[in-house]
């Protein structure tokens, strides 16, 4: 992952110098200060480290075919930025094999992506990693039992505790019901059992 430096007397001078030689907008760099004193009779400067958002997901792309080359599956991969998040699609002829149980394949390849990209830009990295639409049709089933159980909720005004999931699971739940005028929702438990309870909200 290639890196850059630009040098001014402010960061607004290090950042307009990067800006017009890479051709891009500040929201397309990743962007790390450093400030360098300077001499006796030189005042300090800002220095930033610059890696484009475009070779992050490169990165991640070919960082991906790597190891799944290695796992002895061929894939093809899109990738998208929506919201200001990258996700990145994998498509091939053993999509079960790179799911895995749960999902659990795809939260392991998700993990050590992350890492990876951490590693090289000394920042968190978060990024949607999907196998032939799997995590998109979760969400949908997920989201719909969510306002099932909202509704049995309204109406017996009983709460309900949903089965264990894991962090996104129960995030996509708390999304999904946040507005709702009914209902509210709380995560119990202690992970890997942590659940979520849908309970009915007092009138």
């Amino acid at each position: 992952m290639k890196k850059y430096e630009f040098s001014g007397k402010t960061r607004e001078e290090a950042l307009e110098a990067a800006i017009n030689e890479l051709n891009v907008k500040e929201e397309d760099l990743i962007i790390t200060e450093k400030e360098v004193k300077g001499g006796l009779f030189k005042g300090k400067k800002v220095v930033l480290e610059v890696i484009v958002a475009k070779d992050i997901t490169d990165f991640v792309k070919e960082s991906l075919k790597n190891i799944t080359k290695a796992m002895g599956i061929e894939v093809n991969i899109e990738s998208k930025v929506r919201d200001e998040m990258l996700t990145v699609s994998l498509y091939s002829e053993n999509n079960n094999i790179l799911i895995g149980k749960n999902g659990r394949t795809i939260d392991a390849l998700s993990t050590i992506i992350k890492q990876m990209v951490t590693n090289e830009t000394g920042k968190p990295f978060k990024f949607n990693l999907d196998v032939a639409d799997y995590k998109l049709k979760q969400q949908k089933r997920i989201e719909s039992l969510a306002k099932r159980v909202a509704r049995d909720v309204k109406r017996s005004k009983i709460e309900a505790k949903l089965d264990p999931m894991n962090s996104y699971e129960r995030r996509i739940i708390h999304n999904i019901l946040n507005d709702n005028k009914f209902v509210y929702t709380e995560s119990e438990g202690e992970e890997p059992n942590r659940y979520v309870v849908i309970k009915p909200r007092e009138e």
